[in-house]
């Protein structure tokens, strides 16, 4: 995560005034100046650092605070609160026009990753929202920029307006738009021009795509591995352009995470979107108040929910539970199991959702070796349709046999068999405790 070296500090910071059942304006003076490098460190705004602290300084000195009875608490509770604040407060959700089509113009630097998140927005607008997306292809000058679009608009199965490079930006968008009305699209992405600075030009260019669309929104797309230029370039744009909102990308990668903390704040504008990989699926809709207590280390359930609602089938899954329940559980319903986890993104990236996660040793350098979990996929895609539903089987020659078939070692199978069996000796215990308290049991991650 973008915020990893922060969330490191504040946590520690936090930690120290957590279980204090006295607090003092000292210790709340030392602790603002811990969090005050903390930030700066992260290239968060100056002046951005400087009004936050004032902020919670005067917050967490208050009466109701320092003489209440968890002090420690209450002041987190403030920095969360303030954080929360910063990062602008609550969910700034996706425009929709009064007609459609929702006309989104997608502007930004080249190399932000505005193509390839053009079609991450209209696959989320699709998937989630259950719109009809049609993407146009307006960036004419960067060398196999439409081409892009064209693939992107093939893999997602979806509609791409373009009229090649010899016509203008301006008269592709407005074809585009009658297009969508014809063909009853709902939402619009213009995928514009980008350059590698902001110039006279490229501003003319997209001033006159804005007057002739009359774009919804306008999302300026930013790399938040820039850190502070990220902010100065989205204060360009928008004193230019007047945006609706910001999407940052790469906000997984290995980055301090200040554009994300100062760009509200500066520009005024929200962020609506994050890119946390390189996947098609890999868009979120911004929530501050979730990114807040990922930072202090309070994990994100309501995220880990909805990733888990978007990869498990509900039918399967009690059809899952019912198996589980009757000790009728096979290696092939393991390998389903293991795949709907798997669309919930990087595993350790899903444990570091869970609250308390901050606290549990080691979880911050833990890397989950994703080749481990091919390997168990492979190794149980090599057996047959008998060994998979009766494992006891499985003599000496068979594991022989599906380790080869699997590119795997005996010790590897005999590790999946030990674990698959321990794993059923779990589900008859939990089963038997859950006797006669059927209503709302659910087995993890069902």
């Amino acid at each position: 995560m973008a915020f990893e070296g922060l969330a490191d500090r504040l946590q520690s910071v936090m930690n120290k005034i957590r279980g204090k059942g006295k607090v003092t304006e000292a210790d709340v003076k030392d602790m603002m100046r811990e969090v005050r490098l903390a930030l700066l460190e992260a290239d968060v705004n100056f002046k951005v650092v400087k009004d936050f602290v004032k902020r919670v300084s005067e917050r967490a000195v208050g009466q109701e605070v320092l003489k209440s009875l968890t002090p420690g608490q209450q002041v987190i509770k403030v920095v969360k609160e303030e954080l929360t604040a910063l990062m602008g407060g609550e969910q700034s959700k996706i425009a929709v026009a009064t007609r459609p089509p929702t006309v989104i113009m997608m502007v930004g630097l080249q190399g932000a990753g505005k193509t390839t998140t053009t079609g991450k927005l209209a696959n989320l607008l699709r998937k989630k929202y259950n719109r009809k997306p049609l993407l146009v292809a307006a960036d004419i000058y960067r060398p196999a920029a439409i081409q892009q679009l064209e693939t992107l608009g093939k893999q997602l199965n979806m509609p791409v307006f373009s009229l090649g490079d010899q016509v203008s930006p301006v008269e592709i968008a407005k074809q585009a738009i009658a297009k969508a009305k014809e063909e009853h699209h709902d939402y619009v992405l213009i995928d514009t021009a980008g350059r590698l600075h902001i110039d006279e030009a490229l501003m003319d260019e997209l001033k006159q795509i804005k007057e002739v669309t009359k774009p919804d929104e306008i999302f300026l797309v930013v790399d938040a591995m820039t850190g502070q230029d990220a902010v100065n370039v989205a204060q360009s744009f928008n004193e230019q352009l007047g945006l609706t909102g910001i999407i940052l990308t790469k906000l997984d990668g290995d980055t301090r995470g200040g554009a994300a903390l100062s760009i509200k704040a500066v520009t005024n504008t929200p962020i609506k979107f994050v890119g946390m990989g390189e996947k098609l699926d890999a868009l979120e809709p911004f929530h501050p108040e979730r990114m807040a207590s990922r930072i202090l280390g309070m994990g994100d359930v309501l995220t880990l929910i909805e990733k888990a609602q978007a990869a498990v089938d509900e039918e399967k899954a009690k059809e899952l539970e019912q198996k589980m329940r009757t000790m009728s559980f096979t290696l092939d319903d393991f390998l389903e199991q293991l795949g709907q986890v798997r669309k919930m993104g990087p595993l350790d990236e899903i444990l570091k959702m869970l609250p308390g996660a901050n606290k549990m040793k080691g979880l911050n350098n833990i890397q989950i070796d994703e080749k481990q979990i091919s390997h168990v996929e492979a190794i149980i895609r090599s057996m047959t349709k008998e060994e998979k539903m009766n494992p006891e089987i499985i003599n000496a020659s068979r594991k022989k046999r599906i380790a080869k078939g699997s590119g795997t070692s005996v010790q590897e199978v005999n590790r999946l068999l030990k674990q698959f069996d321990e794993m059923k000796k779990m589900m008859k215990m939990m089963t038997t405790m859950t006797k006669g308290k059927k209503k709302g049991f659910r087995f993890p991650f069902m």
